[in-house]
């Protein structure tokens, strides 16, 4: 298979995190328009991350935010979103560049993407503080859901669990609790010719 010196995969996903920014600014601004709301996962240890120790310690490899009810002083620049939010009643203020989301999905028209994020991880004991970049659980560049299929609910939430044990969603502000069932995503690897 020849080889990619463009890089689409990387361009693709710009573009992609681009949608998420465009559409936090405009929330930022004007408020959450009609039953649309965000579950936001993002890699806790990436660079640029700026999270409590508390969730840090609770939260060592990624977590998932609501941005529904209870949010506040949401600012969105070119890099990175600053929100506050409430972990079990404890305000927080939390920085998260757009380079450690690794998904993004709104309930209300079920649209989710999700992203390659890489991170810097320690080799060993003994390597002094080397590091590697080692792609994150994702594979195959970003995704993007069916918009017929049902929603898959978050991998880790920034909150208690819920009362019902049917339901194992942490929801940082407690009013949003994915749907069960799963949602169909198509890689954009299946769109590439293969040789």
């Amino acid at each position: 298979m020849p080889q990619d010196m463009i890089r689409y995969d990387i361009l693709a996903q710009e573009a992609l995190r681009g949608v998420i920014r465009k559409v936090l600014s405009e929330v930022a601004k004007a408020g959450l328009p009609g039953n649309h709301h965000f579950f936001v996962t993002f890699l806790t240890g990436a660079p640029g991350v700026r999270i409590s120790t508390r969730l840090h310690e609770k939260y060592p490899e990624q977590m998932t935010i609501v941005l529904q009810h209870q949010f506040w002083d949401m600012q969105v620049t070119d890099t990175q979103l600053e929100v506050g939010l409430s972990f079990g009643d404890v305000p927080e203020r939390l920085v998260v560049p757009f380079s450690a989301i690794r998904g993004f999905y709104d309930p209300s028209v079920n649209f989710e993407l999700e992203f390659d994020v890489e991170v810097e991880e320690t080799v060993g004991d003994n390597d002094q503080g080397i590091t590697s970049i080692a792609p994150a659980e994702v594979a195959d560049g970003p995704k993007l859901a069916s918009t017929s299929a049902k929603p898959k609910p978050p991998a880790k939430t920034a909150k208690k669990p819920a009362k019902s044990p049917a339901e194992k969603s942490d929801a940082a502000d407690g009013d949003a609790a994915a749907e069960k069932g799963s949602a169909s995503v198509v890689s954009l690897d299946s769109f590439r010719k293969k040789k």
